[in-house]
């Protein structure tokens, strides 16, 4: 099954997931600038672990709240 384009959404679906992915932008700027300026003794677990998975996996805000609530000391 073939995804639809982004011509063929409608208005509030191209808000709401324009609204969505900068909420995600902006908890992974958070959280990376966080990760930066926290000193290794007060992140849970490597540093450069949760910057690659900050980074790299797109999970609708997932990984960098886990990151927020979990990750820091």
């Amino acid at each position: 099954m073939a995804g639809k384009k982004w011509a063929e959404l409608s208005k509030p679906v191209q808000v709401g997931l324009v609204v969505l992915g900068g909420a995600e932008a902006a908890l992974k700027v958070c959280s990376l600038i966080d990760l930066a300026r926290r000193p290794a003794g007060r992140v849970r677990g490597p540093k450069a672990l949760w910057a690659l998975g900050l980074m790299t996996v797109n999970s609708l805000g997932a990984v960098p709240l886990i990151y927020l609530t979990k990750g820091r000391r």
